[in-house]
């Protein structure tokens, strides 16, 4: 194709990294001047219903396209970094903490003046209010089931203040407006409620509240493009500075060496995330490009929890006997090297290894997995080896030398602490007592019929992952269970959580603050009003739809009492013996993303050394990253 004008000023951004793009994107993405520009991968990849920016609805359009990073808000956010002035929390649409009575039963919030809506309509608590309302009244949208289960009215006695009478004491339902990843969105009332069904609603093109519009997208959901609003000022990022970029390219980059080839060529600048031996490539090739840590293990330690979900909708789940027995037949040191290449932080509990976890939960804990007893029916075995985390790190020293620690603290930092033995006698006689019997070999269930099971993964858009599924079918097809991977990328692997369609997944329900020991922004949603009937779209966060009536109680004990309040950790605690006894979900390690940031165009990024939020492109919270970005002189 040949170069125009508006291509050439693009320069020194190379066509190739687009040029699985059709020539017509190629050049509007080309005729964005690169000073001005930053391009970033967006880890859905390939939007299959691309127009759709209607996030209330599901319905197979993107959110990590710019949409929840550049052009949403909501009332708070909560950095699981240092947070960009230093605090993790930030008042964001509110102008203030929420304000809650002294039973939990009334939440009041008091907003900012002077932000405004992209279309210039002014953002009030009438916009809020609708938010609500509207979703409570429309059954399928995303957050109808929780704001139906908690809000009995919402009034707005001014255009600065909305108040919320719940249902029942909830000390955290702030939690549901308070960004960590994502949260419950603002809707343009204005917008929406002219609109015959909201649920069928595109919301193409988006209204934004956020200090970015957007400019214009590929029809066939390979990218995005977003510019900086002209009125940036009155949005709620303007406390901070203007955003560096002018234009911001979400883009699907192609698949992971891909991704590699395109930062060493300087044609992205962030890319999400990378095989670890892509972001080894990276360290050893380029000058410009970083990870979150500048050596190994590179990776932004994220708290959330990779781990191995059940859908408990399905039969072959339903016993915790065939969960452990499952649990049992991991060999964790295996799934560490086949995903992470051994840079992976293992967690033998329900909480991600990461912030101040392992001061909260996972060393307080230590005592009581190292006694921990499980009765198979046939013997009492205690399956928890405090030794595998140093056991992984001793592995890698004869290679990586002096990059491995030799700290105790520091391996458990890095590496981990304990995880469970593999112990195939006692897998047995657990599946024996629960009617499994092996024939030829091969594991049948109670009804005589093959031990036979689905394990989807994202494949090529999440690598490390999808590694760590095939290990874990791997161990158990040894074991003579008939283990088959399933492929779903992107959106497919959101829809198709959402909707049940699957018998187990990689993946994760337990996501944290990471800073904060409080467990409730995914807790509460697994209370066991959430759950769906099979064949219902599962409302955020238990996508294995898991019960349980103890679980219950710790629930609403956590929500009678206040966010700081030191007995949260406690529960947490109690939390955390209930899925150690019932193996609900098989924790694997916490999710350390090789995001991969190229100096060459742009600097100021967050790192390690300078932690002010979180660099992983999907995250809402990226949005903070902009108004420090510079582009490089």
């Amino acid at each position: 194709m040949k170069l125009t004008r508006r291509a050439a000023m693009l320069s020194p951004l190379a066509l190739s990294a687009i040029a699985h793009l059709p020539a017509e994107a190629q050049e509007i993405i080309a005729g964005l001047p690169r000073r001005e520009t930053i391009i970033l991968e967006n880890p859905e990849g390939t939007i299959r219903n691309a127009g759709w920016f209607n996030i209330w609805a599901i319905n197979a359009g993107g959110q990590s396209t710019g949409l929840h990073q550049l052009a949403l808000d909501t009332l708070w956010y909560i950095d699981p970094e240092r947070g960009i002035d230093g605090q993790a929390w930030d008042n964001s649409l509110a102008a203030a903490p929420p304000e809650y009575n002294a039973d939990f039963t009334r939440m009041t919030v008091r907003l900012r003046d002077g932000i405004f809506w992209s279309d210039g309509v002014e953002f009030t608590s009438a916009d809020v209010a609708y938010t609500v309302e509207a979703q409570i009244a429309n059954r399928a949208m995303r957050w109808s089931a929780i704001l139906a289960r908690n809000v009995e009215k919402v009034e707005t006695p001014d255009a600065r203040t909305v108040v919320f009478q719940l249902k029942e004491p909830n000390s955290r339902f702030h939690a549901q407006f308070t960004v960590r990843w994502g949260a419950i969105w603002i809707m343009p009332k204005h917008v929406f409620q002219g609109q015959q069904d909201i649920a069928r609603f595109d919301f193409n093109k988006p209204v934004s509240l956020g200090a970015y519009a957007l400019h214009s997208f590929d029809p066939n959901g390979k990218w995005y493009i977003w510019e900086r609003r002209a009125d940036w000022q009155r949005t709620t990022i303007a406390r901070f500075g203007q955003p560096g970029p002018r234009y911001a390219v979400y883009v699907d980059p192609g698949p992971p060496d891909k991704r590699v080839i395109s930062m060493l060529n300087h044609e992205i600048d962030v890319v999400h995330d990378v095989a670890p031996e892509g972001m080894f490539t990276l360290a050893r090739q380029s000058q410009t490009a970083r990870g979150w840590f500048r050596g190994f293990p590179f990776a932004h330690p994220d708290p959330t929890l990779p781990a191995l979900l059940f859908n408990h909708q399905n039969p072959l789940f339903q016993n915790h006997d065939v969960r452990w027995a499952l649990a049992l037949l991991i060999d964790i040191r295996a799934v560490s090297m086949a995903s992470y290449r051994g840079a992976a932080t293992i967690s033998a509990i329900a909480v991600p290894p990461t912030g101040t976890h392992p001061a909260d939960y996972h060393a307080p804990l230590e005592p009581w997995l190292a006694s921990f007893e499980l009765d198979t029916g046939k013997q009492k075995i205690k399956p928890y080896d405090a030794a595998i985390g140093r056991s992984i790190a001793d592995s890698l020293r004869p290679t990586l030398r002096d990059q491995i620690p030799t700290d105790p603290e520091q391996i458990a930092k890095s590496f981990g602490m304990g995880w469970w033995r593999v112990n195939q006698q006692a897998a047995t006689e657990l599946l024996e007592r629960a009617g499994f019997r092996r024939r030829n070999n091969q594991w049948q269930t109670p009804d005589g019929r093959p031990f036979s099971f689905r394990m989807m993964v994202e494949g090529d858009t999440r690598p490390v992952m999808t590694r760590a599924g095939t290990m874990i079918a791997q161990n158990w097809r040894q074991f003579g269970i008939d283990v088959r991977m399933d492929v779903a990328p992107g959106t497919q692997m959101l829809d198709r959580r959402s909707a049940g369609d699957f018998d187990t997944f990689i993946g994760w329900s337990v996501e944290t603050y990471g800073g904060h020991p409080d467990l409730a922004y995914f807790l509460d949603s697994w209370h066991s009003a959430f759950v769906a009937q099979p064949g219902q779209p599962q409302p955020l966060r238990n996508w294995q739809r898991w019960s349980n009536p103890e679980l219950d109680a710790l629930i609403v004990r956590l929500r009678g009492i206040a966010f700081d309040d030191p007995r949260a950790k406690e529960i947490g605690h109690d939390y955390v013996k209930l899925m150690v006894r019932e193996m609900p979900i098989i924790p694997l390690m916490a999710y350390n993303v090789f995001t991969t940031m190229d100096e060459n165009s742009w600097t100021g990024f967050p790192t390690a050394e300078n932690p002010y939020t979180n660099p992983v492109t999907n995250w809402g919270n990226s949005r903070y990253m902009f108004t420090r970005l510079r582009a490089k002189s």
